[in-house]
Order: C-alpha cells, then structure tokens, then sequence
C-alpha cells in the first residue's frame, strides 16, 4: 500500500479514538452512556442505524452481487421497508410508553426477571458470534487491500474502536456511525465514478450492455419460493420478518431510536434507515454492475469483486479513502455491539443502579472479547463463520414471538415461553436441513413459538381444571 493510503488509513484510525476521548466528560450517568440522554437527533440516529447493520461483508459482498447477477436482492431490501414500518407502529409505542432502558425489561416485566436474562443471553450470544464474525472478515479484506497480517489488523480496529467506544458511550458512537456511513457511502459513489471515466464505452453504450446482460433485473418469479430465498415472495417476506426482528426486538438497533427525544423522532428515524439502506444498496450494486464491464467478466474469487477493482483500479489517495470507508463499516458495527453488549449485560443481569464506572469496564470486556474472538478463529472455520452469519436468523425468530405473546392479555406458565423458543430453534434447524430458504426461518420461528407456548399452556389449564 503506498504510504499516502496508508497515511489516510492512519488518520482515521487515530481520529476516531481522540474524538471518543475528547467526549468522555459529557457522560455522567448510564442513561448517557447508554442512550445519549435521549436527545439524539434523529437524523443522527437514522444514520447510525444505517451504519450499525452494515457491515463490512456488505461494503464488499454486494458489489459481487450485481457482478455475478443482478440486482433482485434489491427485493429484500423492498421487504426491509415494510419491516421496519411494522417496528415503528407495533413496537416502538411499547419501548416508549415503558420508558425502558434495554428492551428485555418488557420481558422482564411480562414474564419475571428470569425471562428477562432468557432473552438477554440468547441477544449476547447472537451478537458476539454474528459481531465476531465480521470483524473477523473485516481483518481478511484488510489482509488483501494492505498485506497486513490477520492478527495484525483486527488488534488495530479493535484497539482505536474499543477506545471510542470505552470513552465516549452510545453519543460518541451515533455521531461516528455517522460520519462512517457519508464515508463509505462516497466510497460506493466513488467506485462508480472511476468505472465510468475508466470504461471505453459512453455511458449510453455501458448501460445497455447492462440491459442486455439483464444486470438491473429487479423482480424474479423464477424458482420455487419455498427453497429460493430471492424468489419475489420469500424474498418480500422475508425480508419484512427480518427487518421486524432485527429492528424491533435486537437491542443493537433499538438502542439507536430509543435515544431520540420522542416517539415520532424514532418512527421517522426507523423508517428512514430503511429508505437509506435501499439507497445505499443500489449505489453498491450499480458499482458492482459497471466493475463487470469493467474488467470484462474476469472469473474472479467470490466477494473478491470489489477488493481486486480497488486494488488495480482506484489511484493512490482514493484507495485509501475506499479502504477507511471498508474499515469504517466494520467500526460502526463493531462498536455498536460493544455499546449494546454492555448496556444489556448492566440492565438485564447486573441492575439499572450499577455505578458508571462499572460499565465502562463492562465494555472494556466484550471489546476485548471480540478481539480475542476475531484472533482465535481464522477464515479456514467455514462452518463457524457461516452459522456466525446465519445465527441471528435462527435466534431472531424465538425472540420475536416473546414479543407477540407478551402483548397478548392472558397469563402463561413460567416454563412454557423459554420451551417455546427453543423448540422453535430446533424446528428451524430441521427445516434447514431440508433446504428451506432462510428468509422463512423468523416467520416459521416465530409462528411456532407462539404456537407451541399457547397451546401448551391450554394443555396445562386443562388438566388443571381436571383436578379441580
């Protein structure tokens, strides 16, 4: 890497922790570490939320997308909208109305305490190993781009992103993420403006080989919807279902609207994340199509698309700022998981009243934690980082359907919601080793865990009313 690039690289890797450092005194209590003192702006929050859910496998995967196909991926985001819709009218007025800090309280206050640290292990466990695993992809795609070593690498994102976050808390991290998300989202922007200058074609010629090529292909009703996960419906479906989970009952994104001022800031903030992600993945895909005209449909490593255009196509100053804007989807969402991590693990199992201080050191904790994760494993665990990437889409799905009955006015046994949500696991394993696409499984989850804990519970009342 020249040592311009690098010096860029470098600059951003200081900058963030010194900002983070220069915001510490503005935290005097948990509430400001946790959530800003509920006065983010909500555009602030939208952006982070943006940042927060993409990570660096979506900064480099997406382009490869468009690449080797087109664009009907666009169609999960279409569903991400719709999600997010049904997070701001069904949720959100719950997690406001109970003024909660973390949002296993509702839980808590639903089904005791016990419930509550049920819910915030299985939201700790999912985050580390999906969080874990894309840090640990970060450092790859840095390997690449800099020569750096894997070990190397993640010790230098996980230094500079644990010092912000220890030091500034929830408010240093929002203002980051959004200062990352304009990053990364020139960088998409600027990819799309070298191929253009760099193609021998106008951009009349470009864009109708694209037609020909059927790149921008946005709808498909090819295939079974059942096994196909971009299959117009199961994509539309499943990407509403994903986006109500991971935006309505995963603390990592709640956490960002809970710190607006009022319920409409976070409404507005929660729906125009997924209006901006839309955005975002048609800049990245757009990129990815014009970089198969590019290079002339080379057979290229898969989600090696974008980091090979970077290598031999972006000139010296730009590359760098490509890859701060790489290494700033990994820091949003890096740091994002620290901050939530902590606050759950304060909340839920420790107690709203533990001291400031306390948490910080928590938060020290999972950064480290994360790092040593990252290092442990390399890029040879397959099979560990394809469930880190998928576990959310199996936990998620137990996790929603706590949500639904706790709304519902009746009373359950104490037993019966935790049996629910872990059979519902094993159904979706099963129907997984079936071929079931994955954009079923929170839907299917859910469905069943609310299913199984009401129908239990009529088991169990019926034989009580027969010994009465």
């Amino acid at each position: 890497m020249h040592w311009f690039d690098f010096t860029i690289v470098i600059l951003f890797l200081i900058g963030f922790p010194l900002y983070g450092f220069s915001q510490r005194r503005k935290n005097q209590s948990n509430e400001d570490y946790f959530l800003g003192g509920r006065k983010t702006p909500w555009y602030i929050a939208m952006f982070s939320i943006v940042a927060t859910e993409t990570s660096v496998l979506t900064f480099i995967s997406i382009p490869g997308i468009a690449y080797r196909g087109d664009w009907t991926f666009l169609q999960l985001a279409i569903g991400y909208i719709i999600g997010r819709v049904g997070v701001s009218f069904f949720l959100l007025p719950m997690y406001f109305k109970e003024g909660v800090i973390s949002i296993y309280e509702i839980i808590g206050s639903r089904f005791g305490i016990n419930m509550q640290k049920f819910s915030s292990a299985v939201f700790l466990i999912t985050r580390i190993l999906a969080d874990g695993v894309r840090f640990l992809a970060t450092a790859i795609i840095v390997q690449v781009l800099t020569g750096w070593s894997i070990v190397f690498a993640v010790f230098v994102i996980g230094i500079a992103t644990i010092i912000y976050s220890f030091f500034g808390g929830i408010r240093t991290i929002l203002w980051i993420d959004s200062f990352q998300f304009i990053l990364y989202l020139s960088g998409g922007l600027i990819a799309i403006i070298i191929c253009l200058n760099s193609i021998e074609l106008s951009t009349y010629e470009t864009f109708s080989i694209l037609f020909q090529n059927e790149k921008f292909k946005m709808i498909n009703f090819i295939g079974n919807p059942i096994n196909n996960p971009y299959h117009f419906i199961s994509a539309i479906i499943g990407g509403a279902f994903l986006s109500l989970a991971s935006h309505g009952i995963d603390y990592m994104m709640v956490q960002r609207v809970l710190s607006t001022e009022n319920i409409s800031y976070a409404k507005m903030a929660m729906i125009g994340s997924g209006i901006f992600v839309l955005i975002q993945f048609v800049i990245f895909l757009l990129a990815g199509a014009l970089i198969f005209i590019l290079i002339n449909d080379q057979s290229i490593q898969q989600d090696r698309e974008f980091t090979t255009f970077i290598i031999n196509y972006v000139p010296i100053g730009l590359k760098g700022l490509l890859l701060a804007g790489a290494l700033s989807a990994a820091m949003s969402t890096l740091s994002s998981s620290i901050n939530s991590l902590t606050t759950s693990t304060v909340v839920d199992w420790i107690g709203k009243n533990s001291s400031l201080q306390n948490s910080k050191m928590i938060s020290l904790f999972w950064g480290i934690v994360l790092v040593l994760f990252a290092i442990i494993f390399d890029e040879r665990d397959s099979s560990l980082v394809e469930v880190g990437l998928r576990i959310a889409s199996f936990t998620y799905g137990g996790l929603l359907g706590l949500f639904f009955l706790s709304k519902l006015n009746r009373e359950f046994n104490i037993l019966l919601p935790p049996i629910g949500m872990i059979a519902s696991l094993l159904i979706v394993f099963l129907l997984d080793s079936y071929g079931l696409a994955w954009t079923w499984f929170i839907l299917i989850s859910s469905v069943a865990s609310i299913t199984i804990v009401m129908l239990l519970q009529y088991i169990v009342e019926s034989i009580a009313s027969i010994k009465a």
